[in-house]
């Protein structure tokens, strides 16, 4: 095992598992980002795809709103619009699915093996050979969220406390999710038996799931943010200064690139961060399992009898 290596088995409290998080991310962003890539690459390509037709939409409109009776016109960016909505769906769900196992899988393989050159052939394979439950997993994921934001958005109509509560809600939600899907992964368990033991995971440390999620998924927020000010800031000096210039942003194709592209970045960043979250639930995930089971210490235990 390396030296440098973060072993993630171990029973940690809420500000270690967040420090150990954010160091386990520093060590393995350039590790991870190849296998990010790898993977999502045609993906990521579609993403430019669909930012093209969302931003030739939008232009479109905005232009025909200018020019009255252009029919025809007016149609054909409608379906810049719709081929674009509907291709961002289909990837957000298919990326989505791909994300949370990569970093899933990759975790595994991290703790597994005890290296940081994680073998991305593995990590697919690991992906691979349970496919099925993955879909199977992801389906009844989404039934279950139907279901637990028609009760968070009941409850939310509770002055102040059913705002507070609802926001719980999708938190435990996430946790129980993320716990359910590395159980069904590391443990080769069933769906049903990962969604119960992510159940009784999330309900034995409740508020360290709980709080763990929020404040990572805070601080996530405020990163993707400042990433994000750095093309944000660009775009808008481009764009101070084709109005003082008198460049009209609906007729310009440089225009029409600029915003693609921005587009193009935002939706890769939010793609990069969907497997972002999963780590964080992945690391909380080995250290409620170690906490509860202590398979890393009695191991620990029985090589120290073994070696006397």
């Amino acid at each position: 095992m390396q030296q440098d290596h973060i072993e993630l088995k171990q029973k940690r409290d809420i500000g270690e598992i967040i420090t150990v998080y954010f160091e386990f991310f520093k060590k393995n962003l350039k590790n991870f980002i190849n296998i990010f890539i790898r993977y999502n690459g045609i993906f990521l390509l579609g993403f430019l795809g669909v930012s093209y037709l969302l931003v030739t939409g939008f232009v479109g409109m905005m232009r025909s709103t200018q020019n009255f009776g252009v029919v025809q016109e007016s149609s054909n960016y409608n379906m810049y619009l719709g081929f674009g909505f509907l291709g961002f769906f289909l990837l957000f769900v298919i990326t989505a699915i791909l994300n949370y196992s990569l970093a899933a899988s990759y975790t595994i393989q991290y703790q597994k093996y005890g290296t940081n050159e994680v073998d991305k052939h593995k990590v697919w394979d690991l992906i691979y050979n349970n496919l099925g439950k993955i879909i199977l997993f992801v389906i009844i994921a989404i039934l279950l969220f139907v279901i637990v934001f028609i009760v968070g958005m009941v409850i939310s109509f509770i002055p102040v406390l059913g705002t507070f509560a609802y926001y719980g809600i999708q938190l435990a939600f996430m946790a129980w999710m993320g716990l359910s899907f590395m159980a069904m992964l590391y443990e080769n368990r069933d769906v049903t038996g990962a969604l119960g033991e992510g159940w009784n995971l999330l309900f034995r440390y409740f508020w360290k799931s709980i709080l763990v999620n929020l404040v990572v998924g805070f601080l996530l927020g405020i990163l993707l943010l400042v990433v994000l000010m750095i093309p944000g800031v660009l775009i808008g000096i481009y764009a101070f200064h084709s109005m003082e210039t008198g460049v009209d942003l609906a007729e310009s194709a440089v225009a029409t690139i600029v915003w693609t592209l921005a587009t193009f970045i935002f939706l890769t960043l939010y793609t990069f961060n969907q497997s972002l979250s999963q780590f964080v639930n992945s690391v909380l995930y080995f250290s409620v399992h170690e906490e509860t089971y202590n398979q890393y210490t009695r191991s620990k235990i029985e090589q120290i009898g073994a070696g006397e």
